[in-house]
Formats: structure tokens, C-alpha cells, sequence
């Protein structure tokens, strides 16, 4: 019998570059011969042997047997076998010793404190998001609105009609729910945490063990791909949370599979996080490599999400991240190589291929994350910006009488704010184990932190770079997120907090509808300062504008303050009537203000109104036709920028090299007789071997 995984798979498998890895590996729905069953691959180069047991089979060991093809790969058709059937592989080690462990490649889980896996169909979805993908083929997204709802799903809100102790909503619930609130608010992305399978819930799926399996927690594959599909069918995008970093040590998964380090390091000093107590992929194996890319490809062509964030990015950069003693590159340095040339090489056929790409988690120092690997980058989309979140929240965390010895915390974050295409993260990192919600992050009574909130979230709006808030800060939430909890939606009813709700609501739409502030590709022309420097008062005025003029440009005016600023004047760049379009007060109705001709702030106008205490203010720069400069000013910019779009998805820089051998790409006759020559000889000198 011809094997399913035939010389070319494994040609490409060994090499690094088998994209589509798990339409093969794993447990397929299969037909040999007219007979229905499923066809199982794995890769164990070290066992002694290895046995499919199932509940179809009674859990009986031996009684279906793998058989060794090459040096590495396991094969076994076992005919009658349909979806649904529950299964593990027995593993005789190569000391001897047995272990079952679940399929590295399974597309479904059982629900934990089960481990098995199961035999999934994922052909059998009807997708209706086709308008969705065509939409997404040709956009580059750093040109649209990106706000970012991040979602753990099980405590966005709890089922108390279950009787259970999860009282987890099922996927397809959650995609209508989910929809509606993000629909309303104002979001273009739901961000999902903890998706692939994992055991502990406290980890919040951030341990994985099913690289390909949605978890159970929330229903089946087929719910998945609902919410996945209902999503988009509502215009709402889906980011998965990925982690390619580490996998926990749990006997039934990935750990010592074959019963030696396969996935993991063999060298003690890189083999695990002991922080985290972890093991780490040896990603210097090109099969390991090739895992973790097909998982990403996986998710994207299989489950249509249109953005993987990378979860632990500095981990995998430097050698000494997390343990005393470490291992130093070839060239004596702390860089990790083989996890720089992974993201290049994953990042490049990902971005050339589909229309997804990479966010990186990654609080590292090395330049370049987002840029084309050609140039020396990893190739992301994105890269959170943790100096921006660490920075203002510690202006935040400090009382406003103090604060003038701390305004450059939130002017800094400007100086580098195009170096990279950033990412703005409040994320629920920021909000558990002591650190407290966003609203107490701030000092003073209630009333002055829902004022600071309010204005903090408008300083993120007008700051470049995508946006990005864990639930339950938009309103207010006041305890610190819990994962075993619902949310506290009831605090909605509360008149303050429904006002910071609705002051986040139509920042997010003003957000959306202004490109001004959502157009990332312009660069630093497209954010100046008024006033930078008036940390006496708290205050801080600057301009967000497209590259080539003060058109559809918006002024932020935000004041940290709790004093009223009567008279206060603010520099404008043109003359005519500027309109308020938003006030962090309720009241705030929309106000025009004429420019004054009067020196301010370095500028020939000048705007003045009273600005009340923790207010924040956006006001809308007047229209005046475009000069004939400017107008060959914004055609140079819009080619630049397309130019750069085109460089950055068609980078195969550092794309390995992979010489297909020329009885591989033979004509389809001399091709399967080659192929199954080799692999006579390969099982016959496996069975010689056992003999």
C-alpha cells in the first residue's frame, strides 16, 4: 500500500518547509481501497514501537500496531475506524519503558482532567465568510482601524443556569454575545486567550498541549469555527493567542515523547523555563520548527483567524531569559539564533501566503521586530508596546501633586512611537496578582478615578499605534480580574461607571471613522506636540494629522489634573473655527471655538476655553483646500507606503533553501514508483531490524 505520508512529505518534514503539515500527521479520515478508516502519522525517531489504542479497539494495547517507514515517521491505516473515536498512542520508549501519550497533531481533546485525544473531520463546516477573506486578501492592515477587545472567554460572563462548576457558555453562544457587545462598543478584534488545549486552568492556556486542537472548554471544533465564522460575518476580526516559547512537562504530551528530549532541548541549560516550570522547543530541529509553523499556518487556513499574538517573544530571544546559568550562542552571545531565524522564516511565508500575520508579546530591547527579515527584522505585523504600558502606568500609579517629576513617562513614549508598528496593551497581565483594575491604578477618591480613567483612555486613543483593552476595564471594572469569575457587568447599572463605558464607546467609534488616527503607515509626521512640556499643570496638547497638511486633523487636549483650568489656552496650526468633538465630561456638548491670531505654544494661533478638572478634550482642526505641494506630498507618501506593504508580504529572505530531489518532482508515474521502491526497502529493512 502506498504510504499517506509519502517521500515528500517527509522530504519536506525533515527540512523544515512542509507548510501544510497537518493535512498529513495526526489522525485522518481516510478511504484505502473502499474500505473507510483513519490513517494515523507520527513522528518518534527513538521509540522502539509504538500502538494506536482507542475505544474503538477496546483500549486494548498491540492490537493495532504502527508500523516504522524511515527513521523517524509511524504509520498505521486502521480500517473501520470513524470520527469521534477517542485514542492515545502507546510509546515503548527506547529504554523500554512504556508511556500513552496524546496525539502532538490532534485536531480535538477530550475536556480536561481527560487527556485523550480524538478523531476529528474539521471538511464537514460550512463557512459562510467568504465576502470576509476576499475583503482581507489585499489590506494592509496597518492602514485600518485595529481596536482590540481581549477575551478570556471563560469568565466573560458565566452560564448560572449550569449546575457545573465551569458554568462555561458553548462557543457558538459566546459568538453571538461577544458579537453584539463588540459590534456596539465600537471594536474591530476580538483578541481570544487560551485557546489551544491545556490542562491547568490557572495557567489560562498559556501551558499548551494541543498545538492544532481548539479546547473543549467551549465545545467542539465545529463551535470553534461558528465563532470564528459569526465573527466575521459581523466584521469583527479573531486573534488567537499563540505559544511557540514553551509546553508544560505533563507525562501524556509533548514532554519526552519518544522517551528522550524530542520536542524539548537536550542540553540541560536550554532545556527548560525553571520560572515557569516548562520545557522549551528546540526549534534547531527543523521537525520542531516545522511543527510550530504548521500550527500557525493550521489556525489561519483551517479556523480563518486573521492574527496569531505571539505569546513570551523575549523568552525565545535571549538564552538567559529566566535561568541563572544559560547557554551562549556559537558567537559568545546571549541571542537565541535559532528562535531569530524561526520567526524570520515564519514570519515571511505566513505574511507572502495569507493575509494573517504575527503580534509580538515581547518586552526585549533588539530592534527591528516589525521590520522585513531582509532588513535585518523578524517580520511582524505588530509588536505590543510594553515600555508604553509600563511607563504610563507608572505615572498613573503616582499622586497628581508629584506628577510633574514624572511628565516625561508619557512624552518618551512619543520619541519612539514609529520605531516599530507598536501596539498600545492594557491587557490582563495588567490587571491581576496585586496589580489591581485600571481604575485603581489611580489615586484620590471614586469620582477622581473615573475622571482619570476616562482621560487616560483618551491619551490611548490619540497616542499612535493600535489599540488594545481587557475586558471589563471600559467600564470601570473594580476588582481584579479572576479567571474562576464572571465579570461585574452589574456595575454597568452604576451611573459612573456606565459614563466611563460610554466615554470609551465613542472613543472607539471616533477612533474607527478618523484615519488620522488609525493610518500607522505615515510615520512622524503624523503626531506633533503643542506642548510638551507643561508638567506644572499636568497637561498635555498634541496634534494627530495625515503627513501632507492639517486636514481632518484632531487636537487632544488631556488634563491629569484635579484643577480647572480657566482661560486655558492651547497653540493651533491654522485659523478658522475648531470644533469639540468629545469631552470626557457627559455634559460636554459639542462647542466651536474661533482661533485667535495670537501667538501660543510656538504657533501664530491661538484657541481658549476652560477645562475642568480631569477633563480631556478633542478638538477637530478647520478644512482648507489642499495646495498643489501638498497634493504631490500625498501622492509620494501613498506610493511609499504601498511600496513598503508590497516589501514586507513578499520577503523570502530567510525562507530556507529546499532542493527538492528530482525523482521527488518526477512525472507522477516515475515519481510513485520511486517512491514506492524506497519505501519497500525502508520497511523491509525495519523489519530486519526487529528481527
Amino acid at each position: 500500500m502506498e504510504k499517506f505520508f509519502g517521500e515528500l512529505d517527509r522530504y519536506l518534514f525533515h527540512n523544515g518547509t512542509h507548510y501544510e503539515l497537518y493535512n498529513k500527521m495526526g489522525a485522518h479520515l481516510r478511504e484505502v481501497n473502499g474500505v473507510n478508516g483513519v490513517h494515523f502519522v507520527v513522528w518518534a525517531p527513538n521509540a522502539k514501537a509504538i500502538c494506536v489504542v482507542s475505544d474503538g479497539n477496546g483500549w486494548t494495547p498491540w492490537a493495532d500496531v504502527m508500523q516504522k517507514v524511515d527513521d523517524a515517521m509511524w504509520e498505521l491505516f486502521v480500517p473501520g475506524m470513524c470520527e469521534g473515536v477517542k485514542y492515545k498512542y502507546l510509546v515503548v520508549r527506547a529504554d523500554g519503558s512504556e508511556v500513552y501519550k496524546s496525539d502532538p497533531y490532534a485536531f480535538r481533546s477530550e475536556l480536561r482532567p481527560a487527556t485523550a485525544s480524538i478523531v476529528a473531520d474539521l471538511e464537514k463546516y460550512k463557512w459562510g465568510d467568504k465576502d470576509w477573506l476576499a475583503e482581507k486578501k489585499d489590506e494592509n492592515f496597518l492602514e485600518k482601524p485595529m481596536a482590540v477587545y481581549e477575551v478570556h472567554l471563560g469568565s466573560w460572563k458565566k452560564d448560572l443556569s449550569k449546575w457545573d462548576e465551569d458554568q462555561y457558555f458553548n462557543y457558538r453562544r459566546l459568538a453571538h454575545e461577544i458579537a453584539e457587545y463588540v459590534k456596539w462598543m465600537g471594536y474591530t478584534h476580538v483578541e481570544l486567550m487560551g485557546i489551544c488545549e491545556y490542562p491547568f486552568d490557572p495557567s489560562w492556556g498559556y501551558q499548551v498541549t494541543g498545538y492544532f486542537s481548539p479546547t473543549a472548554r467551549y465545545g467542539s471544533p465545529e463551535d470553534f469555527m461558528y465563532f470564528v465564522d459569526y465573527m466575521h460575518k459581523n466584521g469583527i476580526g479573531v486573534i488567537l493567542d499563540w505559544v511557540p516559547a514553551h509546553f508544560p512537562k505533563d507525562d501524556y504530551a509533548l514532554a519526552n515523547f519518544d522517551g528522550t528530549p524530542l520536542y524539548e532541548y537536550g542540553d540541560p541549560l536550554r532545556a527548560e523555563y525553571p520560572e515557569w516550570g516548562t520545557k522549551a522547543f528546540d526549534l534547531g530541529k527543523k521537525e520542531v520548527s516545522n511543527f510550530l509553523i504548521a500550527s500557525a499556518f493550521f489556525w489561519v487556513e483551517k479556523y480563518h483567524v486573521d492574527a496569531l499574538r505571539v505569546d513570551a517573544v523575549a523568552a525565545m530571544l535571549y538564552n538567559s531569559f529566566g535561568r541563572q546559568e544559560w547557554r551562549p550562542n556559537v558567537n559568545g552571545g546571549n541571542e537565541n539564533l535559532e528562535s531569530f531565524e524561526f520567526f524570520r522564516h515564519l514570519n515571511s511565508m505566513l505574511r507572502s501566503r495569507t493575509s494573517a500575520f504575527l503580534i509580538a508579546e515581547d518586552s526585549s530591547i533588539i530592534a527591528g521586530v516589525t521590520k522585513p527579515a531582509k532588513s535585518g527584522g523578524f517580520g511582524f505585523g505588530l509588536k505590543w508596546n510594553m515600555g508604553w504600558m509600563n511607563d504610563t502606568i507608572k505615572y498613573y500609579n503616582t499622586d497628581p501633586i508629584f506628577r510633574p517629576y514624572h511628565h516625561g513617562l508619557m512624552t518618551h513614549t512619543f520619541e519612539y512611537a514609529f520605531n516599530e508598528n507598536y501596539m498600545l496593551v492594557l491587557s490582563h497581565d495588567e490587571v491581576v496578582y496585586g496589580k489591581g483594575s485600571m481604575i485603581n491604578k489611580f489615586i484620590g477618591s471614586k469620582q477622581d478615578k473615573l475622571g482619570s480613567l476616562k482621560t487616560c483612555y483618551t491619551m490611548m486613543m490619540g497616542h499612535p499605534g493600535k489599540k488594545l483593552l481587557f475586558m471589563g476595564q471600559d467600564f470601570a471594572q473594580e476588582r481584579e480580574w479572576n479567571f474562576e469569575t464572571g465579570l461585574d457587568w452589574f456595575l454597568c447599572d452604576d451611573e459612573g461607571h456606565r459614563d466611563v463605558l460610554n466615554c470609551f464607546r465613542t472613543l472607539l467609534h471616533i477612533y474607527r471613522e478618523r484615519a488620522v488616527l488609525h493610518n500607522d503607515c505615515g510615520g512622524e509626521t503624523t503626531c506633533e506636540w503643542i506642548n510638551s512640556g507643561d508638567y506644572n499643570r499636568n497637561i498635555f496638547t498634541f496634534i494627530r494629522r495625515n503627513p501632507w497638511n492639517y486636514n481632518n486633523a484632531l487636537i487632544f487636549v488631556c488634563n491629569f489634573a484635579p484643577v480647572e483650568r480657566y482661560e486655558m489656552g492651547v497653540g493651533a496650526p491654522v485659523d478658522g473655527v475648531y470644533k469639540r468633538i468629545f469631552s470626557t465630561y457627559p455634559d460636554g456638548s459639542p462647542l466651536e471655538i474661533t482661533a485667535r491670531e495670537e501667538l501660543c505654544d510656538g504657533r501664530k494661533y491661538k484657541l481658549v476655553f476652560n477645562l475642568r478638572p480631569y477633563e480631556s478634550c478633542i478638538f477637530e482642526v478647520p478644512y482648507h483646500e489642499s495646495t498643489p505641494q501638498e497634493e504631490a506630498k500625498e501622492k509620494t507618501v501613498r506610493s511609499r507606503i504601498k511600496k513598503e506593504y508590497k516589501e514586507a508580504t513578499s520577503d523570502f529572505s530567510h525562507v530556507p533553501k529546499t532542493e527538492v530531489p528530482e525523482h521527488l518532482t518526477a512525472k507522477p508515474a516515475a515519481k510513485k514508483r520511486t517512491a514506492k521502491t524506497n519505501l519497500n526497502a525502508s520497511v523491509k529493512a525495519q523489519r530486519k531490524n526487529l528481527i
